[in-house]
C-alpha cells in the first residue's frame, strides 16, 4: 500500500520538529563564558567540550543505521531523544569538567548524531526524486534550531543562570525530538533494486561502498567542504577583529550572519541540485569558497569585504553538508543509505577537529586559508571528473510504471 502525499508531508514536518531539537546544540558557544565564570575553569577546556561532542555526533552515525534496523525508526528517536534530552538535564548538575565532557560531550552528542543522520535518510527514501530539496529542508531544519535557540537559550542563562539553563534546554528538545518522532514513519525500500529513468541501480552495502574508489573520493570531497565552513565558524569573530580591524560587537555580528547564510545555503543549494545536478553545485559551491579563502589570505579586509567573504563561505558549506547526502544516495542505493552516508560523513568529524590542528601547525589562520584554498581546487576537480560506480552503464533496463520493479516508493507495509 502506498501512503499518501499528505500522509509524507507529514512524516517531513515531525522531520523537521526533530531537527531543529537537534541542531540546538550548536548553541554551545552561548555556555562557554558563562560556564567559566560559574566554576572557574578555564574558557579553553570548556570550549573543548564542543569538540567532543561534534567528534561523538560523527562517530555515532557509523551504527545508528544499524540500530535503525534493529529497533525502527520511531523507536530509534524516541530513545535519542530521552537520551539527548536527559544528557542536556543532568548537565545542571555537573560540578566537574569530566562529568561535562561525558554528558553534554560524548552522550549528547551520539544521540544527536544517531537521530540525525537516521531521520535525514529516512525521509529522502521517501521523497526520491526530490532528494536535494528534501534533504536541504531536513537539514536547514537543523540549521534553524540553531539559529532560533540561540535567542532561546541566551535567554535562559540570563534569566537563571547557565546550569539551570540546561536543564530546560534539555526538557524542550526532550519534547521536540520525542514529540516529532511520532509523525515520523518508517521507509522501507520494496526491494534491493532501484529504478532511476528507467534503469534498474545497484543499492550497495557498505562493504561493497567501501570497495569502489568513488567512495573515496567523496570522503576527499566530503572533508574538504566541512574542513572549510567548520574552521571559519569556529574563529570567525577573532578573524574580524584581528584582520578587518573591526570592534568586537560589529564582528560578533559575523556569527549571527553564518547562520543565516548557512541555513540559506542549505535549502537553496538543496533544491537547485535536483535540477542542475549535485556534482556542478558542489563544484561550484567549492570554487567560491577557494575564492573567497584567498581573499580573506591575500587582500587587505575592510567591513564588507570581509562579511562578503564570510557569508560566501557559510553559504557554500551549508549547501555541500546538505547536497551530500543525496549525492551518497545517488552514487550507492537508498536501501542502506544510513550506513553508507554514515561513512561518508567521518569528513565531517574529522574535519571539525583538523582545523585547529592545520593551523598550529602551519603557523596561523592565513596559511591554513591557502590550503583550504588548494583543497577546494582539488576537490572541484574530482568533483568535475567523477561519475557513480560502473560509470553509470547499468546492465538492466526496465519500462517506467511497469509495476516489474518499484522501489522508489517506499514499502510502508512494515510500519
Amino acid at each position: 500500500m502506498k501512503t499518501s502525499l499528505d500522509r509524507r508531508w507529514l512524516i517531513v514536518i515531525g522531520t523537521i520538529i526533530v531537527q531543529m531539537g537537534l541542531g540546538t546544540i550548536y548553541t554551545w558557544s552561548l555556555f562557554n563564558q558563562p560556564l567559566v565564570d560559574h566554576f572557574g575553569w578555564k574558557l579553553n577546556s570548556v570550549s573543548f567540550t564542543f569538540s567532543i561532542t561534534s567528534l561523538a555526533l560523527a562517530l555515532s552515525t557509523l551504527v545508528a543505521g544499524k540500530l535503525q534496523d534493529k529497533w525502527g525508526i520511531r523507536r530509534l528517536l524516541t530513545g535519542a531523544g530521552i537520551v539527548l534530552g536527559a544528557g542536556l538535564i543532568i548537565s545542571s548538575q555537573v560540578s566537574s569538567l569530566w562529568m561535562l565532557y561525558i554528558l553534554a560531550g560524548v552522550i549528547v552528542g551520539a544521540a544527536d548524531g544517531t537521530a540525525y543522520i537516521t531521520s535525514l535518510s529516512n525521509l529522502i527514501k521517501w521523497f526520491p526524486e526530490r532528494k536535494g530539496l528534501i534533504s536541504g529542508i531536513s537539514v536547514g531544519a537543523y540549521g534553524t534550531g540553531s539559529l532560533l535557540f540561540k535567542f532561546i537559550n541566551g535567554s535562559f542563562i540570563e534569566s537563571v543562570g547557565v546550569t539551570q539553563a540546561f536543564f530546560f534546554w534539555g526538557l524542550i528538545v526532550l519534547v521536540m525530538v520525542v514529540g516529532g518522532s511520532f509523525l515520523v514513519k518508517e521507509a522501507k525500500i520494496a526491494q534491493e533494486l532501484t529504478v532511476q529513468n528507467g534503469i534498474v541501480q545497484k543499492d550497495y552495502t557498505v562493504k561493497e561502498m567501501l570497495k569502489t574508489k568513488e567512495a573515496y573520493l567523496l570522503f576527499v570531497i566530503f572533508f574538504t567542504s566541512c574542513m572549510s565552513g567548520l574552521f571559519l565558524i569556529g574563529i570567525v569573530k577573532d578573524i574580524g577583529v584581528k584582520m578587518a580591524g573591526l570592534d568586537i560587537a560589529t564582528a560578533s555580528n559575523a556569527v549571527a550572519l553564518v547562520a543565516i547564510f548557512n541555513t540559506s545555503g542549505r535549502i537553496i543549494l538543496g533544491a537547485l541540485s535536483d535540477k542542475v545536478g549535485r556534482l556542478r553545485v558542489v563544484s561550484c559551491a567549492l570554487l567560491v569558497t577557494s575564492a573567497a579563502v584567498t581573499v580573506l589570505s591575500f587582500v587587505p579586509l575592510n567591513y564588507g569585504l570581509f562579511f562578503a567573504c564570510v557569508a560566501a563561505i557559510a553559504f557554500c558549506f551549508g549547501g555541500n553538508i546538505t547536497v551530500f547526502p543525496a549525492i551518497v544516495a545517488d552514487f550507492f542505493g537508498l536501501k542502506n543509505q544510513s550506513k553508507n552516508y554514515g561513512i561518508i560523513y567521518q569528513g565531517f568529524g574529522i574535519g571539525a577537529i583538523s582545523g585547529s590542528f592545520i593551523a598550529t601547525s602551519l603557523g596561523g589562520v592565513i596559511p591554513t586559508f591557502k590550503l583550504i584554498a588548494v583543497l577546494s581546487i582539488v576537490s572541484v576537480i574530482i568533483a568535475l571528473m567523477i561519475k557513480a560506480p560502473g560509470n553509470g552503464k547499468p546492465t538492466t533496463k526496465v519500462k517506467r510504471n511497469t509495476g516489474k520493479i518499484n522501489s522508489l516508493t517506499p514499502d510502508t507495509r512494515a510500519s
